[in-house]
């Protein structure tokens, strides 16, 4: 189990999902919650702080806080993008977008898509450096990675559990998609409800995919790819027909990808021709003397290294 959980990931994927994550709560806070600071005009009395807000205690939101808390938690999670300072940038961020939640969702309305978003933010800072590109294994990246991806399909499993045991069988056969078509519907989902008993289908289809999505742990590399594949698709498709986004669950489960492969400043150097060494492509080994079998550096009798292939990026010659 240990194993599992720290298995060794590349740490320029940690570094791709660290920057991709701190880039997201700066998105979060001016596109997807800036309503927050309305808060300041709702009074003090209707703030219900949740069980973690009344236990450290936190105070009650005013104008100066939460406007200290935005400015300062958007400026840090800029920073924290760059991978400088990992712990302390992150600790940082950790707590005061903690914070920026509690206030958020002490109003009468929690909503269970951040929970992912918020262990990355928590585990994120224990990962240690990590540079884009690095190939070099981290265990402690791995954990990392992992306690994410658990938060991530612990937000589905515990959906479908919340589903059966508020709602029962009924959510399974009632209008629960029905309602939200009529509320909140787009034209693609009016199309969608006019098919007979196709909404029940769906919602058996819904919980049975999130009881089921712990599969993911136990599937090849591929085919787990594949099944994270389906649930972007599942959220696609939730957009596009009754418009709910779950961006921040969306954000925590890129967890799951090798992001080590995405590395948009190379290929724009690419695009500009600006390639620096690193980066340019093996060298044609016909564009190299040929080395006589025996009178390589290896001795007399050694064959060519690699079958005559060219050593790979980032590699020293040879197995």
């Amino acid at each position: 189990m240990n194993r599992w959980l720290t298995e060794a990931v590349p740490r320029g994927r940690v570094a791709a999902f660290r920057t991709l994550i701190y880039l997201f709560v700066a998105a979060d806070l001016v596109i997807f919650t800036p309503w927050v600071r309305t808060r300041v005009s709702v009074p003090g009395d209707l703030y219900q702080p949740l069980l973690i807000g009344r236990l450290l205690p936190l105070p009650t939101p005013t104008e100066t806080l939460v406007t200290v808390i935005f400015w300062a938690l958007l400026l840090l999670a800029l920073l924290a993008a760059t991978g400088r300072a990992p712990r302390l940038l992150g600790w940082a961020v950790c707590a005061l977008y903690l914070e920026w939640m509690i206030i958020a969702m002490s109003y009468g309305k929690v909503d269970h898509d951040r929970f992912g978003l918020l262990v990355a933010l928590a585990v994120l800072p224990t990962a240690g450096r990590a540079r884009h590109g690095d190939t070099t294994g981290t265990e402690a990246g791995g954990w990392a990675l992992r306690v994410t991806q658990i938060a991530v399909i612990c937000t589905y499993f515990l959906a479908a559990f919340a589903k059966l045991r508020f709602g029962g069988l009924d959510w399974l056969t009632g209008s629960v998609l029905a309602r939200a078509i009529i509320r909140r519907g787009t034209d693609l989902a009016d199309l969608i409800a006019q098919v007979p008993y196709l909404l029940i289908v769906a919602q058996f289809g819904i919980v049975a995919f999130e009881l089921l999505s712990p599969v993911v742990f136990f599937l090849p590399p591929r085919w787990r790819l594949a099944m994270v594949g389906f649930f972007y698709s599942f959220h696609a498709v939730t957009i596009a027909t009754i418009t709910i986004s779950f961006a921040p669950h969306l954000a925590a489960m890129t967890s799951f990808l090798p992001l080590e492969r995405v590395r948009p400043l190379v290929w724009a150097r690419r695009l500009v021709g600006r390639d620096s060494p690193d980066d340019a492509p093996p060298a044609d080994p016909t564009d190299a003397d040929p080395v006589p079998t025996g009178q390589g550096p290896a001795g007399a009798g050694a064959e060519p290294a690699l079958d005559g292939q060219a050593p790979a990026l980032g590699r020293p010659l040879g197995p």
